[in-house]
């Protein structure tokens, strides 16, 4: 597929931000000797990674505003785009020696997400997607899953950790669509989580307490490849509010009744 100056522009970010984060990756396997030091040497590589993507994004479209996990927010002189940015969704994983993370790059354009990439690099599985142009994973057109019944659909979330208040939340969640499914998974990183509904390896996805540049790319990605996304609460915004439910449009319904009971 040949992209627009935009997402060639996000694509070779991430793979530059993606090349720097595994030789990082490379080394933090060494240190689960130290958790106080693992943790020291990953918050580095993900302030690194985000420093690299917005030199490049930046440099190429210096008008842009700019949303970040570690940098925060800047308002542009263009206040119609910015670029919404997670330099390392996976924290944990890369922290645990996991090879399962990403760089996530979205472009908004007038509120409305218009260009996602996410990037896995040790897989060196790249899924992006421009609004109206089809969904895709390196070379090859990704299309949301065509399972037809929720009992062979396997579906991903994320489970609230350090105490969170929304636990037994969603362990009602889990108790009303566990024993109708084939089965439930958590990977610990939602842009791929998203991906991975676009590319039909899950058949749907849902998470509470988000983040911006959690969802903004992967969004895209799994409308473009046919598949519906909605906030997980009806009526809230997917990118403000963190929120998401997203599925193959023949499970939607039923998968969407049974986690919003």
């Amino acid at each position: 597929m040949v992209g627009s100056a935009n997402l060639n522009i996000m694509i070779k970010a991430a793979r530059k931000a993606g090349r720097a984060l595994t030789k990082d990756f490379r080394e933090v396997e060494q240190l689960q000797v130290s958790v106080k030091g693992a943790g020291d040497f990953v918050s580095k590589a993900d302030i690194a990674a985000e420093q690299i993507i917005k030199s490049e994004l930046m440099n190429a479209r210096p008008t842009y505003g700019w949303l970040a996990e570690e940098g925060g927010e800047e308002e542009g002189v263009d206040p119609t785009r910015r670029w919404i940015v997670d330099p390392l969704d996976g924290t944990t994983n890369f922290l645990h020696g996991l090879p399962h993370w990403a760089v996530s790059i979205a472009l908004e354009h007038k509120g409305h997400i218009v260009a996602g990439v996410v990037f896995d690099p040790t897989k060196d599985e790249m899924f992006f997607a421009e609004k109206g142009a089809g969904a895709w994973m390196n070379e090859s057109r990704i299309r949301a899953s065509g399972r037809h019944r929720m009992i062979e659909s396997i579906f991903a979330t994320g489970l609230p950790f350090g105490g969170r208040s929304d636990l037994p939340q969603t362990l009602q969640e889990l108790a009303r669509l566990m024993p109708v499914c084939a089965g439930v998974r958590r990977w610990g990183a939602a842009s791929l989580d998203l991906a991975y509904v676009a590319a039909g390896r899950y058949d749907g996805f849902w998470e509470r307490r988000l983040n911006a540049w959690d969802v903004a790319a992967g969004s895209l990605i799994v409308r473009e490849a046919g598949g519906l996304v909605e906030p997980l609460d009806e009526g809230r915004d997917i990118i403000g509010h963190g929120q998401i439910i997203c599925a193959n449009e023949p499970i939607f319904s039923g998968f969407a009744k049974a986690v919003r009971g």
